[in-house]
């Protein structure tokens, strides 16, 4: 039996995918240096530990960035391309997209590393020892938190795959890469050791919930299709005269699955409760490098694969879009706390950045990019104002401890200012160019019923964050107030960052815009 098997001829090798190693290079150094830095907490000292941590991970990604910018600027395909049997495609948006994740991420491992603002860095060495017992106080005094550098990076990296996945079963393994570290990482915190660990607790189960609805719409549209990719997807649902029940039950369990990353209302839930508790470098980064992503794999599903049965969801996605703005500006304005404040006033903005996506036309889709860019870096920012006011117990995030901090620290009172009224979109910062293009694409795609509703809901949402300015601005400080902690060089860094794009972007936004709207999506 055997001399038969071998007399056998044989069978035709299986042939290699070619794989455009340049058009994935930035992904590819995200990832490998995630795997070094896991090295580098088996093998390292730990007293070289957190030093090479930052170093390695800032080095990635600037180098990420520097390959994205030569193949984005040289050899690219105005088109775009394909790559790994077709699993990602690399074009125009996945490119803006990959630029605005690297420049957040750069900004969010800035706050990460500064330990000026919490002796030992805002992350607890052992989050499994019990909050309050002996060996808490003492891990909390001794050792300091460093596995937080690979989470980041294989975060992103997983953030990366997925905006520019072109087959549901790739942007499922990427959408669990992404968040299985951030699962861990809001469970980090220092201090508050408990609320943290309740969010990350929350934000897990809410995730696997979510999770699930998308790999169950997967299977669904690939009993309907017989393809898990997007350009299949849309041929079948083009020219096929099949049922198309398995098509649009499919696609609604597969947007709810998109829908709970990117924080849209009526799937928010998870949003206030894990902004709060987890840490806020964390939040920061989630708020704005999550969304981004989150957004970038709606952009593509609903482009690439739906587009040609848009009239059939699209009024379903308005009325989600309505609840979102609805949602997050009418509960926001009864928060007391800044940090779900912020959290409220990002599923309002979500609501805002899906009317640009259901716009469904090139302006539609660069307005978007616009919007997640500048949304992105003033959010950043604003979480890294946060976490510089505090007190006894850490990071003083309600309300009333923000009274009078303009008297106390001026110079952080305006830049606070300014970063809150570009979130409510006032001139001359990048949120009123985001919403002007955005609302501009929509009315020129017939949404104008829509348009109006998001202008009365951006005006409702305005007010809450006015009412922090006016707090800030024209209270007395109380006399055990909260004290402002000079910030140490990597948050004074994040920022500025933040700071100078935002303002950049709502006086010269030609560039950013231009760029976004410089191709399609390839599939």
């Amino acid at each position: 039996m055997l001399d038969m098997f071998l007399a056998q001829a044989p069978t035709a090798p299986v042939p290699v995918p070619p794989i455009d190693y340049a058009a994935v290079l930035p992904m590819l150094i995200v990832f490998g240096v995630a795997c070094v830095s896991v090295l580098v907490e088996a093998f390292a000292p730990k007293a070289t530990r957190w030093g090479i941590q930052v170093g390695i991970s800032i080095i990635a990604i600037l180098a990420a960035g520097v390959s994205l910018v030569t193949y984005a600027s040289g050899s690219s395909p105005k088109a775009g391309t394909t790559t790994f049997s077709g699993a990602i495609s690399v074009d125009r948006p996945s490119l803006f997209l990959w630029g605005t994740l690297l420049l957040l991420a750069l900004g969010a491992v800035f706050l990460i590393a500064d330990r000026k603002i919490v002796p030992g860095g805002a992350f607890v060495a052992q989050a499994a020892i019990s909050p309050g017992t002996v060996q808490d106080r003492e891990q909390a005094a001794t050792t300091s938190q460093t596995e937080v550098f690979p989470l980041t990076l294989f975060a992103l990296g997983g953030m990366m795959a997925f905006c520019a996945a072109n087959d549901l079963l790739t942007m499922f393994i990427a959408l669990e890469v992404l968040s299985l570290p951030l699962y861990l990482m809001c469970g980090l915190a220092r201090r508050r050791r408990l609320i943290s660990q309740e969010a990350a607790v929350k934000y897990f189960l809410l995730g696997a919930f979510s999770s699930a609805f998308f790999l169950y719409g997967l299977a669904l549209l690939y009993g309907y299709a017989n393809s898990v990719k997007l350009a299949d997807i849309a041929h079948a649902a083009a020219g096929s005269d099949r049922s198309d029940t398995l098509l649009f039950a499919g696609l609604g369990l597969l947007v709810v699955g998109l829908l709970f990353k990117g924080s849209v209302g009526p799937f928010h839930t998870w949003t206030p409760d894990v902004y709060q508790g987890a840490p806020t470098p964390v939040t920061g980064f989630m708020a704005s490098c999550t969304k981004v992503a989150a957004f970038g794999g709606i952009l593509r599903v609903l482009s690439v694969a739906f587009s040609s049965t848009s009239w059939e969801w699209r009024g379903v996605l308005w009325a989600v879009a309505i609840i979102s703005m609805v949602i997050g500006a009418i509960l926001g304005l009864t928060q007391t706390d800044v940090k779900r404040m912020i959290a409220y006033s990002s599923i309002a903005h979500a609501g805002f950045l899906l009317v640009g996506a259901i716009a469904m036309t090139e302006n539609g889709l660069s307005s978007t990019l616009f919007y997640l860019l500048a949304y992105g870096f003033t959010t950043l920012a604003a979480f890294g104002v946060i976490s510089l006011v505090r007190d006894s117990s850490g990071e003083a995030t309600h309300l009333s401890a923000w009274a009078g901090l303009a008297k106390r620290s001026p110079v952080l009172a305006g830049v606070f200012t300014f970063l809150l009224l570009a979130l409510a979109g006032i001139p001359l910062t990048s949120g009123f160019v985001g919403k002007f293009v955005v609302f501009s694409a929509a009315l020129s795609d017939g949404m104008a019923p829509l348009v109006v509703v998001a202008l009365v809901f951006s005006a409702v949402a305005a007010f809450f964050y006015l009412r922090v300015i006016v707090l800030m601005y024209f209270s007395e400080p109380a006399a055990d107030g909260p004290t402002v902690t000079v910030p140490g060089g990597f948050t004074t860094a994040a920022i500025t960052l933040g700071v100078v794009v935002t303002l950049v972007l709502g006086l010269v936004p030609a560039f950013a815009l231009n760029w976004a709207g410089s191709g399609g999506f390839a599939s």
